[in-house]
């Protein structure tokens, strides 16, 4: 059974880092007991819901919290309150028993139509351009499955992964570690997109140094594609002048299209600009690239319906 976490917060990674390998003795049924009297605020009400009384649910929650060395609840006479730890064990928990009911569905539906869920993280140029096509085909095979997909940067993308909140994570292949597999899918160049009538139209392709006095509508200083365009300008000795953030590339696209700056994207992300009619140049001199791939975490053993994702991308790609 693998046990992954919902949440990615360093305190539910310490709640776990907490429990010993000899100590992961802890049935669905007791997980179950502490999130329901999480849910219930009662240990009462809780055991009705359970339907088991309330002393054998008391049993149960103070084995867990012996288990794992952690106070869950605060109880008084009259009233239950949950802790900080009782709060990240219960998002843990719920992970588990989700991960359980996703998995016996999916064993349940194999002789006739596969069920369950996959979850993608995925980098803002992936999702919004090639992923909604894989997971249209994806769903004509495999209806009976909900997809779930978490937008935002590498950063991102990598801890969702690694926390268990996401099966598969698409993204740049930068400082991978060992504790992921990771599947190479395309090399992507760096082209800038200009708007319409832009003086540098003109060219066949475009050089770092003529980008240099134009004004920049870029990503925040944080994510991995501006901080690579940043180092690219630095070793050329260029500065580039980033007068407009935003946080996503469509938006980016639309504040180009209306003039007010250039930028400079992955070729992953191309098919919003040429569908606004800008300008696409590829960018040179020098010729930037980034691997993008997907990542999967080795300890943890996918579900069927995230397996067959896995090979419905690798199959997109090849297309």
């Amino acid at each position: 059974m693998r046990r992954a976490p919902l949440c990615s917060s360093p305190s539910v990674l310490r709640v776990t880092a907490m429990i010993h390998p000899d100590q992961l003795d802890l049935s669905a049924k007791e997980l179950l007991a502490v999130k329901t009297v999480a849910d219930y605020g009662s240990f009462n009400a809780a055991a009705i819901a359970l339907e088991i009384s309330q002393p054998v649910l008391t049993r149960t929650v103070q084995r867990v919290e012996r288990l794992v060395g952690l106070t869950l609840f605060n109880r008084t006479t009259r009233s239950v309150e949950i802790t900080e730890a009782g709060k990240e064990f219960v998002a843990l928990a719920e992970r588990v028993l989700n991960d359980m009911q996703i998995y016996l569905k999916a064993v349940q539906g194999r002789s006739t139509q596969q069920r369950g869920q996959v979850v993608i993280a995925s980098v803002m140029s992936v999702a919004c351009t090639v992923l909604p096509s894989i997971v249209a085909r994806y769903k004509r095979e495999h209806p009976g499955v909900n997809i779930h997909v978490y937008e935002g940067v590498h950063g991102n993308v990598i801890e969702s992964v690694r926390s268990g909140v996401a099966d598969i994570g698409l993204t740049y292949l930068d400082d991978i570690a060992s504790i992921f597999t990771q599947k190479p899918l395309s090399t992507q160049y760096f082209h800038v997109v200009l708007p319409k009538g832009h003086a540098l139209e003109k060219r066949k392709q475009v050089s770092w140094s003529a980008v240099q006095n134009e004004q920049m509508v870029s990503l925040p200083s944080d994510s991995r594609t501006r901080r690579l365009i940043d180092a690219t300008a630095v070793t050329a000795g260029l500065n580039l002048a980033h007068t407009i953030t935003v946080t996503q590339f469509t938006t980016m696209m639309q504040f180009v299209a209306k003039g007010v700056g250039i930028a400079i994207v992955p070729e992953g992300t191309l098919a919003d600009a040429l569908s606004l009619g800008l300008v696409v140049r590829p960018l040179v001199q020098p010729r930037v690239s980034r691997v993008l791939g997907m990542v999967t975490l080795k300890a943890r053993e996918q579900t069927p319906v995230a397996g067959a994702m896995v090979e419905q991308i690798e199959r997109e790609w090849r297309r």
